[in-house]
């Protein structure tokens, strides 16, 4: 404090100014910043960090307030959360990725849904189990109506599950044909089923039941087609009881091999001592997958030198096969190695398999023969590069003498199916028909426009001639070399040929359509069942058909 005398000789003190408080709302959303070189004061907004001239009205200031304070309204005043679109995400993640019911539960993924938005509302097991039958049900309605729009016959197997449903015993064949058609009635298709894949279970045959009457064709004759790979895998089992012995002790010498790091080591300065072997893995056998074996053995043989070096070295090692074995397991793994192709070969999606089935059938187990169905053999007919000569060769190499009568038994066959189901066409083909005529308005001209009928002026001079039919037409034409048409799009073949054998390209389509196996890809070399795991037994059929078939 400074004292001076007045002008009275009184003694006055003089104290600084004091700055008036900033009371207005407005400073509470700033920060002063120290003078700047002009003198002026300044002011930092706390919620964006920009710095603007503090003048004594404020006027500046207030104006970014208001923006900044408009900004946060629109944050807060977001969309609410559709709880209804929530739950059926997280009903579709259970049954997508398989998770339990009590997923949407659990303790992490709640506070992962909280910190998204506050609004989720905790979803409960008994609610995601009824969100997800209501999936279902909408799914199977829209499958309905679009199988109601297919034309064709359909051909069944287990690789797509349209229901699920639980038979109580005893367990039949009468039983499940009827449970079967309870269910193809239910999805209003019962009239136009063709064939269906099982396993070679004896009471699968008797699914041929009278109470399908007369919706199958030829009397149901070809209605059941045995699985190709489960008779491939009973083959294989039959091959390999031969060998089970040597099998024993490849085995059991991989084992050694692999048993300890101390072990690989050895074998690996096994494979390092001897010339012109490599150091791939060697393959380890598992019980129930019939191609490991196969890999097994496959990589045995070409390391036969090193384990015998191996025993020579080794004292412990006691398994080692003897060369008469190995003689053995090499003509096992030449029937093995057609068997792994052949396998692989039935499970391409991208491509019909019916007509591949007849080729793999005849030359590799006599034994299974009875279990293929004629259905199958029409289909390698209905290869341009085979036709009928094929299966008249192979009936030659199978039954010698008796070739001449089963190839007529089979002709007849042949004939009577196509007959019988060129009738039960009829109609169909009609309704294409009509669909084909009552296409839009063309626009833009097309140069093939010129020559757009001349497909139909042939199979008008090809339905001229009465006394032939159009399978009699087609087979009388030429076949297709096999050897420079060796990757033949089968199917593309007869939607080409559609407009020359219009009603013949339908029946192909529906015979090169038939599956010739029931499991998955993953599952064709396995050799045990295929049951529920623990966790769908304990279910609900109903809540177990809705998971499987979303």
């Amino acid at each position: 404090m400074n004292e001076k005398n007045d002008e009275y000789g009184d003694t006055v003190s003089s104290a600084p100014k004091r700055m008036r408080s900033r009371t207005s709302f407005v400073w509470l959303g700033f920060e002063i910043l120290p003078k700047g070189l002009d003198g002026k004061e300044r002011a930092k907004c706390k919620k964006c960090q920009n710095s603007f001239a503090a003048d004594a009205s404020g006027t500046i200031l207030l104006c970014h307030r208001a923006k900044c304070h408009e900004v946060d309204n629109q944050i807060v005043s977001r969309q609410p959360l559709d709880q209804a679109m929530n739950r059926e995400m997280v009903a579709l993640a259970i049954v997508s990725h398989n998770f339990p019911f009590s997923f949407a539960k659990h303790e992490n993924n709640r506070l992962l849904h909280c910190y998204l938005n506050l609004d989720v509302k905790t979803i409960f097991r008994n609610t995601a189990k009824l969100d997800v039958i209501k999936i279902y049900m909408r799914e199977k309605e829209n499958l309905k109506h679009d199988l109601k729009s297919i034309t064709g016959r359909f051909c069944f197997s287990l690789k797509k599950v349209l229901s699920f449903s639980h038979v109580p015993p005893p367990r039949g064949g009468v039983i499940l044909a009827k449970r079967l058609l309870g269910l193809l009635k239910e999805w209003g298709i019962e009239k136009r089923v063709f064939t269906i894949t099982l396993d070679n279970v004896s009471y699968n045959d008797t699914l041929r039941h009278p109470s399908f009457g007369l919706c199958l064709p030829y009397d149901g004759e070809f209605f059941h087609v045995h699985c190709g790979a489960c008779i491939l895998n009973l083959s294989i089992q039959d091959g390999l009881k031969v060998i089970n012995e040597v099998v024993y002790n490849l085995c059991e010498s991989v084992k050694y091999a692999r048993g300890s790091d101390h072990r690989k080591l050895r074998f690996s300065q096994c494979l390092l001592e001897l010339p012109f072997l490599t150091s791939k893995k060697v393959h380890q056998d598992i019980p129930t997958r019939w191609n490991s074996t196969y890999l097994m053995i496959e990589t045995c043989l070409k390391y036969r030198d090193a384990f015998s070096h191996q025993s020579r070295i080794d004292k412990y090692f006691l398994n080692c096969p003897l060369e008469e074995e190995r003689e053995r397991v090499e003509k096992i793994a030449r029937v093995l190695e057609p068997f792994y192709d052949i396998t692989k070969l039935f499970f391409g999606i991208n491509y019909p398999t019916t007509n591949l089935y007849f080729h793999c059938q005849w030359q590799k187990f006599d034994k299974y023969w009875e279990y293929c169905n004629p259905m199958l053999s029409f289909a390698v007919i209905l290869d341009s590069r085979y036709k009928l000569q094929c299966v008249e060769f192979c009936y030659g190499k199978l039954y010698k003498q008796e070739a001449i009568f089963m190839a007529t038994n089979f002709h007849d066959k042949l004939y009577g199916i196509f007959e019988e189901y060129m009738n039960s066409i009829n109609d169909i083909y009609d309704k294409v028909e009509v669909a084909s005529s009552s296409g839009g308005v063309r626009g833009h001209y097309d140069r093939h426009d010129d020559f757009s009928g001349f497909e139909a002026y042939m199979s008008q001079l090809i339905g001229s001639d009465s006394s032939k039919s159009q399978l009699d037409l087609y087979l009388e034409e030429t076949r297709l070399d096999h050897r420079f048409h060796e990757d033949l799009d089968v199917m593309g073949y007869w939607k080409s040929h559609s407009n020359r054998f219009p009603k013949l390209s339908l029946v192909a389509r529906d015979i090169l359509s038939i599956p010739i196996t029931t499991i998955a890809s993953k599952s064709a070399f396995n050799i045990g069942g295929r049951i529920l795991d623990k966790f769908r037994n304990s279910l609900l059929p109903q809540t177990t058909e809705a998971i499987m078939c979303s």
